[in-house]
């Protein structure tokens, strides 16, 4: 079987692919000081927990945008997969993508990735919204080719800042408001973010939709995607498979025979 790994800032998503179909997929806090034996005793309880074993993984492929997390994940795999990983981003690892854009080198492989799956996943052009620490809004041509995008902060990351800088306002949870106009301080706070957040997105998608000659088809993605299902009135299809179905397409890409 192949582990898939996707490493993002907030958590980290890991898949596993049998050569026909997705078997199972769990999700961790991100932690760049956790260990290869950490990962590894956490892995195994949750494979047992649905009779599989560490034994039965025989590659691994991983997107991380948390550096200081790839020599532990580099370990993991060496030690208990016996098997040496793929990394995203890696020179020999090729991802296949057109990029038209002025500065290719300087878009994030994950980004790439997902671009990939949303290929696969959908036909014509795309507009993929990748909602974690950051939110991305990145435009896919119908032959996969990478054409631009917007990176803007993430709905946490606003959050905290929100309660970091101002010294009375509370942290609060992220959740759709009863109405627009708040009756107290909390329910003020989560109309801001809420309602903000989906204003910010519907807003950039139709920018994007008047500056792009073409249709596009709108997918979300990321862990906190699903809080906009049924409040944004722009996003076509929520698909949390992205990264795992790109990521699966560059191992198979890159597999030596």
């Amino acid at each position: 079987m192949l582990l898939v790994i996707d490493v993002g800032n907030t958590n980290t998503v890991f898949a596993l692919h049998n050569g026909e179909d997705w078997v199972s997929s769990w999700r961790s806090a991100t932690d760049a000081t956790r260990t290869a034996d950490d990962y590894a005793v956490w892995l195994e309880t949750l494979m047992r927990m649905e009779d599989l074993e560490l034994t039965q993984i025989a590659g691994c492929i991983i997107s991380s945008v948390v550096p200081q997390a790839k020599f532990n994940f580099r370990n993991l795999s060496r030690r208990y997969f016996n098997a040496e990983p793929m990394f995203i981003g890696d020179p020999e690892t090729k991802l296949g993508v057109p990029i038209r854009i002025r500065r290719p080198e300087q878009v994030g492989a994950d980004r790439l990735v997902a671009a990939i799956g949303a290929h696969l996943l959908y036909e014509g052009s795309k507009l993929v919204i990748d909602s974690g620490t950051a939110t991305t809004f990145d435009v896919v041509g119908p032959d996969g080719g990478f054409e631009g995008g917007i990176i803007s902060p993430g709905i946490n990351l606003s959050m905290r800042a929100l309660h970091d800088a101002a010294a009375q306002l509370p942290r609060i949870a992220i959740q759709k408001p009863p109405q627009v106009i708040g009756q107290d301080t909390v329910s003020a706070m989560q109309s801001g973010i809420f309602w903000g957040y989906v204003d910010l997105i519907d807003g950039l998608v139709n920018r994007v939709k008047e500056e792009y000659s073409g249709p596009l088809k709108v997918i979300a993605t990321g862990g906190v995607a699903s809080l906009f299902e049924g409040a944004s009135e722009t996003i076509d299809h929520f698909d949390q498979s992205l990264m795992e179905v790109g990521l699966l397409e560059v191992y198979r890409r890159n597999k030596k025979d």
